[in-house]
């Protein structure tokens, strides 16, 4: 009996993880979600179109919106709105939109925003616009824009 008890512990022990292997890093608790994405609509030759979404940095680990891609423009470049001595001052993030871990970020009028600079066509109210954001850690992510009436300030719910 005790000898077979033994053999029992021994067993059980040896089916127990060393203290010195690793263990497989756990999963972020949700990915970086987008949400709510529309541009302003553009009169035709409009040089630029304001883009606006919120991201969602759900994950454990920083990230940065590095750039967006789009068809419908020559280039789009992330911006910063500011207010210096009274007056708006408007500069592109050349190394991205920083989005810190559990944390969101609104680009909406007046502040962070995307310029979808000289669009190739004019955009309507009603129409789509296909892009890709492209992020430091989450990487290329495909969204829709909905283009919204020029005077539009928020997005609908």
């Amino acid at each position: 009996m005790k000898r077979s008890l033994a053999s029992l512990i021994l067993l059980l022990s040896a089916c127990q993880p060393s203290p010195h292997e690793t263990q497989p890093p756990a999963p972020p608790s949700a990915a970086v979600t987008v949400a709510g994405p529309w541009l302003r609509a553009t009169p035709p030759g409009a040089p630029v179109a304001g883009g606006f979404l919120t991201l969602h940095n759900g994950t454990s680990a920083d990230d940065r919106l590095l750039a967006v891609e789009s068809a419908a423009a020559q280039r789009v470049e992330i911006h910063e709105m500011r207010d210096e001595g009274g007056v708006a001052r408007m500069r592109e993030l050349v190394d991205g939109l920083p989005l810190p871990a559990g944390t969101t970020a609104e680009l909406k009028p007046g502040g962070h925003h995307l310029m979808f600079i000289h669009p190739t066509r004019a955009l309507p109210a009603g129409e789509q616009v296909d892009a890709t954001l492209v992020f430091e850690r989450a990487g290329r992510m495909p969204v829709v824009f909905e283009v919204r009436p020029l005077g539009a300030a928020a997005p609908h719910h």
